[in-house]
């Protein structure tokens, strides 16, 4: 088997196309055309690396790439084989009508998500699905009983795009507790905050165009920009936030349309912003004329010190469109959220949810309205904050029990995320593929970076691992990055491309 690499530079169109996809195609054509058979052993991921001079990660992600569409088998400790094609099977790209390039690069970029499949009993720090065990789920269908018997039949019809009044009027409520000037006439409800992410990047943003994202930022957002056919231009973090002068920069440019952030238990950071930083964001927005959606999708989950004012709440310009979720803090099959927009804008939100879905799910809408007005949500919301908090303890002593000197990691006041950054050199990709092994899963830090980059970094979450989990997670992973540390020499870079 013999693969070609084309630069930057080279081979005209063939150049849009990412190295590890160049391997993955060559690999499988030389399948496909009987130069490799079932039970073939391929190249290491060192040896193909070396061989092609390219960075190990590249070839991984290149094998995982293929494994997930069953090409090949990979074995820890034995390594990656041909598996056996079936009777007539053709490459893909000859039996199947083309896509579009949109679907192409998103296909891509889920391709180079993390595989999560592990053997049971595995320690689940990956994860920002809420524990099951803390769903209120009692008190929850006591509300869907009494919405049905009320409402009947009309909550089982087409409802309006802009969703139950009700729980509008009550998501309004609480947002005009945490200082938003709003009313149930300025939302509208859709499905969780991903929909909610789509619906305000289509609002102001056409295929093309460029939206500035934090650097780390949440994969889904990435990902939903791939298939929105649009375009992330980066803006490094700092302790305190976006830095401010790249954001200014970075929206002066024309074909930047506008920004998205996570200011309140940033994902995946973990952090939350000052108001100086957030009344210094806004004026930048304001007299540039750039919009912005502040995601607060955990903004229910603080469990230490002081509310911060949402960007909505100090927004006097009216650039900012707040989202909303019940996902993390209720549980997330419930699928609602809400985005809270002014003027125009409101009007434009409808239009686009008019063409996306309809309606959402009016009986649970009604349900939930009903379960927050009885006061249930905020019941469920004091255990669960204090659920949180305590996991958060045992997981930031726990770092600094195992972790090796040189770790560092921020200390959330709420939410379930923690990032931790490596010391040295280590690759959290490669980590995670020896964690794995040993019954551990963490998000690697590559997956938050709009190019995929190595990365130093790992998110940890409480999300769904108990303190015990936690405990015995963090000791097996301080093992593998000590042994990691002894097993090369002492060296002096360090990805510092984030600053925690």
């Amino acid at each position: 088997m013999h693969i070609t690499i084309r630069r930057n530079g080279t081979g005209g169109a063939a150049t849009r196309k990412p190295v590890y996809q160049q391997i993955a195609e060559q690999v499988n054509a030389a399948i496909s055309t009987g130069q490799l058979h079932h039970g073939d052993k391929l190249p290491t991921i060192r040896a193909l690396a070396g061989e092609l001079g390219v960075n190990r990660d590249t070839v991984a992600l290149a094998y995982e790439g293929l494994a997930k569409d069953g090409i090949v088998e990979t074995t820890v400790g034995r390594g990656t084989f041909v598996r056996r094609l079936a009777p007539g099977r053709q490459p893909a790209e000859q039996t199947s009508p083309p896509l579009s390039p949109v679907v192409d690069r998103l296909l891509d970029f889920e391709r180079a998500r993390p595989d999560f499949t592990a053997r049971d009993g595995a320690v689940p720090l990956h994860s920002l699905t809420p524990d099951p065990s803390l769903y209120p789920l009692k008190a929850f269908r006591r509300s869907l009983n009494r919405v049905l018997d009320e409402g009947g039949t009309e909550l089982l019809v087409y409802g309006g795009h802009q969703g139950n009044e009700a729980l509008r009027d009550v998501i309004a409520s609480r947002l005009r507790a945490q200082g938003v000037q709003t009313s149930a006439e300025r939302l509208v409800l859709c499905q969780g905050a991903s929909q909610g992410v789509s619906l305000a990047l289509r609002l102001y943003a056409e295929p093309g165009d460029w939206v500035a994202v934090e650097e780390p930022t949440y994969h889904n957002v990435l990902g939903a920009l791939v298939g929105l056919g649009l375009r992330a231009a980066p803006v490094p973090m700092t302790e305190d936030g976006p830095d401010l002068e790249a954001l200014e920069r970075t929206l002066a440019r024309p074909e930047v349309k506008l920004f998205y952030t996570m200011p309140s238990f940033h994902n995946p950071l973990g952090t939350t912003t000052s108001l100086g930083h957030r009344r210094a964001l806004l004026e930048v927005a304001a007299r540039l004329g750039k919009p912005i959606i502040e995601d607060g999708f955990e903004m229910d989950l603080r469990y230490d010190g002081r509310d911060v004012p949402p960007l909505a709440a100090l927004d006097v310009a009216g650039v900012v469109v707040h989202l909303f979720s019940f996902s993390k803090s209720l549980f997330p099959g419930v699928r609602i959220g809400s985005i809270c927009a002014r003027g125009r804008a409101v009007d434009g939100l409808l239009a686009l949810k008019q063409t996306t879905d309809l309606s959402g799910v009016l009986v649970l809408q009604a349900a939930v309205a009903d379960f927050v007005s009885r006061g249930g949500y905020d019941r469920h919301l004091d255990n669960l904050r204090g659920r949180l908090r305590e996991r958060r303890d045992v997981l930031l002593d726990a770092l600094e029990r195992h972790m090796p000197e040189d770790t560092r990691w921020t200390r959330p006041d709420g939410g379930y995320q923690v990032w931790v950054d490596l010391p040295r050199d280590i690759d959290s990709r490669a980590l995670l593929r020896e964690a794995q092994a040993s019954g551990v899963m963490f998000a690697p830090g590559h997956q938050f970076h709009h190019d995929g980059r190595p990365s130093t970094g790992l998110r940890l979450t409480t999300a769904l691992a108990d303190s015990d989990e936690i405990r015995r997670g963090i000791e097996i992973l301080g093992r593998l990055v000590r042994t990691q540390l002894a097993a090369r020499a002492p060296r002096v870079s360090r990805d510092t491309s984030i600053h925690v």
